[in-house]
């Protein structure tokens, strides 16, 4: 029973979290926009900036569900003011990607210009095209909410939450793994097309964001 209970904890929290992130990381929408801001690349370029990606979106994770809270209490910045500061990241770069031209939205990139990909490894790609703003909302959401009991069950409420995190980056490692591979079963033109719908949506999730924090902010002041 007792170990009954343990895992069922476990569960709670995997499941918790993992429906809350993963419509929010949203994995194939995601790819596409990494594949945008990449452009055409060799596929062992791809593989490699994939997992890179996937193992700093872990990290990243973790930290927010670690420090989070902490760091946003030193610092007196509260989660409205993350959500409309995140919201309007989010929406330049969906705004700037939805005007792009189309010979830049999908170029082909110099062998040269591969090392400046490593550079954007944690920003853009990890954030906040993979974990935005409302990734981290959501992480201090269920941080807290995962610090409500006993320390023993903290441990087993903030593993099953570890779990889930681990779960959504593999899917983010092979949604961006096999990005060209989707994209290679449609045309070029039909690319576009998805890229800029892609691109819209991002711009209206980052404006939903930042009106989200915005309207927190004043029924604060109420």
């Amino acid at each position: 029973m007792l170990f009954t209970a343990k895992m069922l904890t476990v569960l709670k929290f995997f499941g918790l979290a993992f429906t809350a992130l993963l419509p929010v990381v949203n994995p194939l929408g995601s790819a596409l926009v990494f594949l945008g801001l990449v452009g055409f690349v060799p596929s062992e370029v791809i593989s490699s900036l994939a997992r890179r990606i996937a193992v700093s979106t872990t990290l990243f994770f973790f930290v927010i569900e670690l420090v989070g809270s902490a760091v946003l209490r030193f610092f007196g910045i509260s989660l409205p003011v993350v959500q409309v500061a995140g919201g309007f990241v989010l929406a330049a770069m969906g705004w700037e990607l939805l005007h792009d031209s189309d010979s830049a939205s999908m170029k082909d990139v110099a062998p040269q210009d591969f090392r400046s990909l490593d550079a954007k490894i944690f920003y853009p790609f990890t954030f906040p095209v993979t974990a935005g703003p409302g990734c981290i909302v959501i992480m201090l959401t269920l941080s807290a909410h995962a610090s409500g009991g006993d320390l023993f069950q903290n441990t087993l409420a903030h593993l099953g939450i570890a779990l889930a995190v681990v779960v959504i980056s593999v899917s983010v490692f092979l949604c961006y793994r096999y990005a060209i591979r989707i994209t290679q079963k449609i045309t070029p033109e039909t690319v576009h097309g998805i890229l800029r719908v892609v691109a819209f949506i991002l711009l209206c999730i980052g404006v939903q964001i930042a009106w989200k924090g915005i309207e927190n902010l004043i029924r604060s002041l109420k």
